[in-house]
C-alpha cells in the first residue's frame, strides 16, 4: 500500500528544507546532475546561478529538469548511526530569467543579502523550476523504522 500525503505537506518538507540535487540534460542528450541551493515562492523552486554555468546553458536550450530533494534521517542521541535520506522527487519545467524578470522579495530571499555587488548580479540569474505531475516520495511523513518496508515508505501525490 502507498502511502497517503497530501501536496501541502510534502510542499512543507519542501520549503523547510534548502538543498536539492537538479537533473537535466546536455545538449548531446547526456544527463546530469547538480548539487543546488533553493527557495520557494508560490510552489515554485527558484535557484541563484552565474549566466555562464552550464546549468543555466543545458536548462536554457532544454528545460525538462528532474529535482530531488533529500531529508535528512537521524536517530535521536544516536547521530553516528547512518541512516539514508528520506527524498521527494519530481520532474518539471525550468526557466532560466533575468533578475528584472523576478519579484523583488524572491531575489532577497534567494541571495539572503550575501550577494550585493553590482558585477556579481550582472553576472547571475535565476532558474525557475514549476514542478509537473506528482511529487514521488519515500521516508516523507513515516517513522524511521517504516522506512525499511517500500511499501509502507513510498508515496505519491499530485503537485
Amino acid at each position: 500500500m502507498t502511502l497517503q500525503l497530501t501536496a501541502n505537506q510534502v510542499w512543507q518538507e519542501i520549503e523547510a528544507n534548502l538543498f536539492a540535487v537538479l537533473g537535466m540534460v546536455t545538449p548531446t542528450g547526456e544527463a546530469r546532475t547538480v548539487g543546488i541551493v533553493y527557495i520557494v515562492d508560490d510552489h515554485k523552486l527558484y535557484i541563484g546561478t552565474d549566466k555562464a554555468a552550464w546549468k543555466a546553458k543545458h536548462i536554457a536550450r532544454n528545460p525538462h529538469v528532474s529535482v530531488t530533494v533529500p531529508i535528512a534521517k537521524r536517530i535521536p542521541f544516536l547521530p553516528w548511526i547512518k541512516i539514508p535520506a528520506a527524498t521527494i522527487t519530481f520532474s518539471g519545467m525550468a526557466n532560466v530569467l533575468e533578475h528584472r524578470d523576478v519579484k523583488a522579495d524572491v531575489l532577497k530571499k534567494l541571495y539572503r543579502g550575501v550577494v550585493k555587488d553590482e558585477e556579481a548580479l550582472a553576472a547571475s540569474c535565476v532558474i525557475e523550476v514549476t514542478p509537473q505531475e506528482d511529487f514521488i516520495t519515500y521516508g516523507v511523513g513515516v517513522p524511521l523504522m517504516q522506512m525499511r518496508f517500500p511499501d509502507k515508505a513510498r508515496g505519491r501525490v499530485a503537485v
